[in-house]
């Protein structure tokens, strides 16, 4: 997988198609339809994961087959169909000799010695979805073997999170490419923090790893400053962190609400009981969010203008801004 040299293909820049050349203006309505599929794509596999995990907690066990595993899998399934989608039209492009902008979802590379030439972004979240479906027939293996399944740490389900995050990174990184325009700078801040909301369920396979810290939380701090750094340095306007720990905080709350009430609501449609010792406890995932990202937001902003008026050095400024707001 290279990079597609200049002699192949050529990467304009984002400007207004010149008159009779009706493919730019194409190539770049598609940019923003396909980038937001993918975004939503990952919002409905980050519901579905979160209702599946507050099933097990009030209700039990489940199956494969089940309403929250289906919100799982078509997220995957559409982000999945709109990177496919962008990676034909800019192999389509290439052998036509017609330029791609970076909108588009990333630089463009060969795949598969040059046979395909997709976004760097699409063809990162399109190999998630793919590793997701893939290691989802694994997961049905996994049933037909043990029928139900209680754990989130088991082989299919870590890999099945390790896809999806993959997804999430290349959903970000169509829109970070696209960050000259209004809609790539909307979907940067909103990307995100989805992959913030999905990072515990990513680190959770480490748990038991040590006994000295918890890895979970390690991982979860460490990811999160890292993020909202790197939307923050990306877009270089200021407020991106805030604006960034504002979404993040709205996640939260709907899945704080809508977990649970989906997990009963789907046990008494399918007439099953809730478990008899339930407490009264605070959802699983969204309660493994930072709750304090808001004040973090604040710290590193403020660092980061500090660092820009006092002009200090690119190479350790984000290490010292991540080092404050972790600890923060």
């Amino acid at each position: 997988m290279d990079a597609v040299p200049d002699s192949t293909l050529t990467v304009a820049p984002d400007e207004p198609s010149p008159p009779g050349n009706p493919s730019r203006p194409q190539a770049d309505r598609a940019g923003p339809v396909a980038a937001f599929t993918v975004l939503a794509g990952t919002l409905t596999s980050l519901i579905g994961i979160s209702w599946d995990i507050e099933w097990h907690v009030d209700v039990g066990p489940d199956t494969f087959f089940t309403l929250s595993h289906l919100l799982l899998y078509s997220g995957s399934a559409l982000a999945g169909i709109a990177s496919l989608v962008m990676v034909l039209r800019s192999t389509f492009a290439q052998r036509a000799g017609r330029a791609t902008g970076r909108s588009v979802g990333g630089a463009p590379v060969r795949v598969f010695g040059g046979t395909f030439t997709a976004p760097l972004g699409h063809l990162i979240s399109g190999t998630g979805a793919a590793l997701f479906l893939m290691y989802g027939l694994v997961d049905l293996w996994w049933h037909s073997l043990y029928r139900f399944d209680a754990v989130l740490n088991s082989p299919p389900h870590v890999a099945l999170f390790i896809s999806i995050s993959l997804t999430m990174v290349g959903g970000i990184t169509v829109f970070a490419a696209a960050r000259e325009q209004l809609w790539g700078r909307i979907g940067l801040v909103v990307s995100t923090p989805v992959l913030i909301t999905f990072c515990p369920l990513t680190t959770y396979a480490f748990q038991g790893v040590s006994q000295t810290i918890d890895p979970q939380l390690a991982g979860n701090i460490f990811f999160s400053v890292c993020l909202l750094i790197t939307g923050a340095l990306t877009l270089r306007r200021r407020g991106i962190a805030l604006s960034t720990a504002a979404v993040l905080g709205v996640m939260q709350l709907f899945l704080w609400w809508f977990s649970p009430w989906a997990a009963k609501w789907y046990a008494g449609y399918v007439g099953l009981p809730l478990r008899d010792n339930l407490m009264d406890a605070a959802p699983v995932l969204p309660s493994c969010i930072p709750m304090f990202m808001l004040g973090v937001a604040v710290v590193i902003e403020a660092l980061l203008l500090l660092g820009r008026r006092q002009d200090w050095s690119g190479r350790w400024m984000p290490q010292a801004v991540g080092g404050v707001g972790g600890s923060y």
